[in-house]
């Protein structure tokens, strides 16, 4: 902006239409004074721009058709004052996108204020230094109330760098109508959709099985959920092991029999629900969207839409879903840092985050919320969601996450062809090499 005022002063000066006499002192003492002059008067116009209103904080985030983002920056413009302004700047809808647009600008040094970052994201921004962590009174007021698995998703090598702005869980999806209670392991609920098959009833299982980011978050919750992990405590290599060929063996165990959809290998959330709704399932492993949808677009089969926990490997362990949703972290190179935090805990207080869930079908992260009537109206699987998310897994933390879910995307896709134990050898190979930055970041 300063070098944009300068500019304008310039050209009048150099077409002549102040050019300076051409002898004499006080012709000299006239063209200093009017070479000064505009740069004074740039200053002068730079400096009043902040002063003459609020400060701008950039929010960006995913593209929020509810409304519910826009309104949050709106309330917290007018909690603030007349101190700040914080416009909403959407970012591209797809996750990868998103990343993209961040990595592109952050790398420029850009003064980004509010970053919505992704759960999966912090450990390499943090890494990249584009990210300012949280400490003192800012820290204290992002962790009080706060649950505890999103907050993992927010922290890298013990020091908190962002808040959790939205979290989300997969729940088990199943129609009463065909089973009579819900199934507890995989193994129950194959065998479920095998007797289903055989009497000439609605039978698929639904679940993410295209070559994407929802074929990892498979693969993550089976592995936590018997008992495993993808990298070590440490991150430094993989874990892997028996319970990630456990994993490996479920998924193909579905792909290859009855209860797979035919289209398994191409299917995202949405194709899931869309499936579930046509009346061909009798499961579905998803988020909470699904009900409202499930209202609106089909009330006979409302009637019978029932939810239960994620189901799990092995009987009597608790089943460990892989949670999503929406981190936001101040920019490192934000002109306003100390406002940026004030605005981001403003963001995702109390009131506003009970907008984005009633409004967007976002779950909350502050705990208290879940028995907050209000909620509990919309969200009649409240408790159930609440329980997910304290049993929850994450999804590896590291800066190279984009090449641990790349290789185990790949490997694992089409889920049909998977060979347990040769693709989780591969994939733990892929990933040392991911960790040792061998390779391109994609």
């Amino acid at each position: 902006m300063v070098g944009r005022t300068n500019g304008q002063a310039h050209p009048a000066w150099a077409r002549g239409e102040a050019s300076p006499r051409p002898a004499g002192r006080g012709a000299a003492r006239r063209l200093r004074c009017l070479t000064v002059l505009p740069l004074l008067a740039g200053l002068l116009s730079c400096g009043s721009s902040e002063s003459d209103g609020p400060v701008s904080l950039n929010w960006y985030n995913f593209p929020d058709d509810s409304g519910a983002l826009a309104e949050a920056a709106s309330n917290c413009t007018r909690a603030s004052g007349g101190r700040y302004r914080i416009a909403y700047n959407k970012l591209p809808r797809g996750a990868d996108g998103q990343r993209q647009q961040l990595v592109r600008r952050l790398a420029a040094h850009d003064a980004l204020d509010i970053l919505g970052l992704d759960v999966t994201w912090a450990a390499e921004f943090a890494e990249a230094k584009w990210i300012l962590p949280w400490t003192g009174s800012n820290r204290r007021s992002a962790t009080e109330g706060t649950l505890e698995v999103p907050l993992q998703t927010a922290t890298w090598k013990g020091k908190l760098y962002a808040v959790p702005y939205n979290t989300n869980t997969q729940l088990l999806w199943y129609r009463s109508d065909l089973v009579p209670r819900p199934p507890k392991t995989w193994a129950e609920m194959l065998d479920m959709a095998r007797d289903l098959a055989k009497e000439g009833k609605p039978h698929y299982v639904e679940i993410q099985g295209a070559q994407y980011e929802g074929l990892t978050v498979w693969f993550n919750t089976l592995v936590e959920s018997a008992g495993g992990s993808i990298l070590n405590a440490a991150a430094t290599a993989p874990s892997l092991g028996p319970p990630a060929v456990q994993a490996a063996t479920i998924m193909h165990d579905l792909a290859t029999s009855p209860a797979a959809d035919p289209s398994l290998s191409n299917q995202m959330e949405d194709q899931n629900r869309l499936a579930m709704e046509s009346g061909t399932a009798a499961f579905e492993l998803n988020y909470p969207f699904v009900y409202p949808s499930m209202k609106a677009n089909k009330p006979e089969l409302f009637k019978s839409f029932r939810w239960a926990p994620y189901p799990g490997v092995d009987p009597g362990r608790p089943s460990k879903p892989t949670i999503g949703g929406i981190d936001l972290a101040i920019g490192a190179y934000s002109r306003h840092p100390g406002l940026a935090f004030e605005a981001a805990l403003c963001l995702r207080n109390r009131q506003n985050q009970m907008t984005a869930a009633l409004k967007g079908g976002l779950p909350p992260t502050l705990r208290a919320l879940y028995t907050d009537k209000a909620l509990a109206k919309s969200y009649p699987f409240a408790s159930e969601v609440l329980s997910a998310l304290e049993n929850a897994s994450v999804r590896p933390q590291t800066p190279a996450y984009q090449n641990v879910s790349i290789a185990i995307s790949h490997t694992l896709s089409p889920p049909s062809g998977i060979q347990p134990r040769s693709d989780v050898e591969n994939i733990g190979s892929q990933i040392e090499d991911a960790l040792q930055s061998k390779g391109l970041i994609p």
